[in-house]
């Protein structure tokens, strides 16, 4: 598995989102599917202080183990546990860094991420409060998640000369491609922060399970999701773009999954794929999709996945 910069940090071109742990997962199931990373040579693991019920956190640092030092860590704070919204005060969040460190097993997060904008805290007094934790060495880098350009720019603003947010995380895919034409990838080049695409398979619709009209499977994520976000992603529109994917990977000979991750790792703003995994097999399904795609097939497929 190749790895890539990421500020101060190296991490494999797929990552694990650890959302599972703790909710579908036990800790079996959790430290069979980090085992199954480790040793597809994943070394980027993707958590938040509120996956799992709070589990999540605790699950991913029992699971390591004595292997704590062969990988990245990023967690991600700001979303109350009581689900009434996000707070990146500097109080919350130092206490926020402190329980995650505790839940994890470890002296130090490699990338703390801000996982939503806070409206209505100063980005300055975050930024502030995250070099204080850089500084004691709670914290390696720090980052953010679903991030506009404009908050992007104001953010790194704020930092001054100081540690700055070598990272963001938003929603990309095939079936996504939000952060071309928002301005975010943008952004990332004139600010050299690292993108880390999150739900690269669009649900499982990725996946190359979906096939052109058959129904969807049952069980899975899609079949499971509630009316109004299957309006979305099982809209005719998003549909017909699906099976023309899967056409193509037909007659190119070329698995769904390496499209996917291919595509999203021929941007060179994108530092790691984070993709979750319910089992040790999907594991190494992802880790061994990644191939590199001649410059006619990326042409290929940004023709079909086109938004008008």
């Amino acid at each position: 598995m190749k790895q890539r910069v990421l500020g101060s940090l190296r991490v494999s071109e797929v990552g694990i989102g650890c959302n599972n742990f703790g909710g579908r997962l036990d800790q079996d199931a959790t430290t069979a599917v980090v085992h199954a990373a480790l040793d597809a040579g994943i070394n980027f693991f993707d958590t938040a202080d509120i996956y799992g019920n709070q589990m999540s956190e605790v699950q991913l640092g029992v699971a390591l183990g004595a292997r704590r030092s062969e990988v990245v860590i990023a967690s991600k704070f700001g979303m109350r546990h009581d689900g009434t919204g996000v707070c990146a005060t500097p109080e919350y969040l130092r206490d926020a860094c402190d329980q995650s460190l505790r839940r994890l097993g470890t002296d130090v997060i490699d990338l703390y991420q801000l996982h939503f904008p806070d409206d209505t805290t100063p980005i300055a007094e975050t930024i502030g409060a995250l070099q204080e934790l850089v500084a004691l060495g709670k914290v390696r880098e720090i980052g953010c998640s679903n991030f506009t350009a404009a908050q992007l720019r104001e953010a790194a603003a704020a930092a001054g000369d100081g540690p700055r947010f070598v990272s963001v995380q938003s929603q990309f895919s095939l079936l996504d491609r939000s952060p071309e034409n928002d301005g975010v990838l943008a952004a990332c080049d004139e600010l050299s922060i690292g993108f880390l695409p999150f739900y690269p398979l669009a649900n499982g619709l990725l996946t190359g399970k979906v096939r052109p009209g058959e129904p969807i499977p049952e069980g899975t994520r899609l079949a499971l999701m509630s009316e109004e976000r299957k309006a979305h992603w099982l809209g005719e529109a998003m549909r017909a773009r699906v099976d023309a994917l899967s056409d193509y990977a037909d007659e190119q000979e070329v698995p769904m999954l390496t499209f996917a991750f291919s595509w999203l790792l021929a941007h060179p703003q994108v530092a790691s794929v984070i993709a979750g995994a319910s089992n040790a097999q999907q594991v190494g399904a992802n880790a061994s999709a990644v191939n590199p795609l001649s410059p006619d097939q990326l042409q290929r497929l940004s023709e079909l996945t086109a938004t008008s």
